[in-house]
């Protein structure tokens, strides 16, 4: 796929966007839920060998194709890998698969009731990479724990500073500002974010286009003045510690958004299931976040 078909398929496709993005910090945890447990390794490196293990076993599963999943999001360091002697990327693109890298580098102390990202000193350098492999996009994640204006502007007034940077660089960037679900503000949080967001898309200079990553909203509809607005090419939807039901209850509520689900979409896979066993699970979750993404329910 070149650039233009990636970007017909991130805007018009029916399905969703896989995110495989696990970092250091998170793989173990997402190791453990695959049935492997923090004893099987030895040093850092055999870790990230046993997490590229996996990731490779979703990508090539017949179930995993660019029919439904129109997308994945990669760690760096699976960016860099390959499956069978091929680069990740080409590999995801063979199938259908528009490759996205995820660029943060972890999050700040919380302050302003936000965490905003860490600095990425090397940024520059890792788009110039990413654009060599045929990386279509990035992604960047940010956290609001409180509806503090304040902070929320913070946040997206540093996620569109970094989204000027992937852009300058010929790639399209998913800005993800993820309101805690657990949080007892996450209503007027999701409001204030609409707001900074819609003031922050306005003033995109010359004809930029970019994603937006979000939590579901309380309120369903919500995000819809996002879903119509020029400068977005699409609205992905986090599942944010919701299981698999729950998160695709929610999202059908909520037109044009797609699903980026990581842990819902990977929950019942396990690392000692048979090639037909794993291709089942995984067939039956890109099924449930498939229909929640491209069949909507009234709210």
């Amino acid at each position: 796929m070149n650039d233009a078909e990636m970007t017909a398929k991130i805007e018009k496709g029916d399905g969703f966007i896989a995110a495989l993005d696990q970092s250091g910090g998170s793989t173990p945890k997402a190791l453990k839920g695959y049935g492997v447990e923090e004893g099987a390794w030895s040093s850092e490196e055999e870790m990230f060998g046993l997490i590229h293990q996996m990731r490779s076993r979703i990508i090539t599963s017949p179930a995993f194709s660019g029919d439904k999943v129109i997308g994945a999001i990669l760690f760096e360091r699976t960016m860099d890998g390959d499956i069978d002697g091929k680069p990740v990327p080409d590999v995801l693109k063979a199938r259908g698969v528009v490759p996205f890298i995820k660029i943060d580098k972890g999050l700040e102390a919380e302050e302003n009731g936000v965490q905003l990202m860490k600095p990425m000193p090397e940024l520059d350098a890792l788009l110039t990479r990413a654009r060599g492999l045929g990386v279509f996009g990035t992604k960047e994640r940010s956290v609001i724990n409180l509806a503090n204006r304040e902070g929320i502007a913070a946040v997206v007034r540093q996620q569109f500073e970094v989204a000027r940077q992937v852009l300058a660089a010929g790639l399209v960037p998913i800005i993800e500002p993820e309101v805690n679900i657990k949080s007892t503000e996450r209503a007027a949080a999701d409001r204030i974010l609409l707001d900074e967001i819609l003031q922050a898309l306005d003033v995109l200079p010359g004809d930029d286009r970019v994603m937006l990553k979000l939590s579901i909203p309380a309120e369903a509809g919500l995000f819809d003045p996002l879903v119509d607005h020029p400068r977005v090419l699409r609205v992905v939807a986090l599942s944010g510690g919701f299981s698999r039901p729950e998160a695709c209850a929610e999202l059908a509520k909520n037109r044009g958004m797609i699903a980026s689900f990581s842990r819902a979409l990977l929950e019942d896979l396990r690392h000692g299931m048979s090639d037909e066993e794993f291709d089942r699970a995984l067939g039956t979750a890109i099924d449930e976040i498939h229909q929640a993404s491209t069949v909507k329910q009234a709210a």
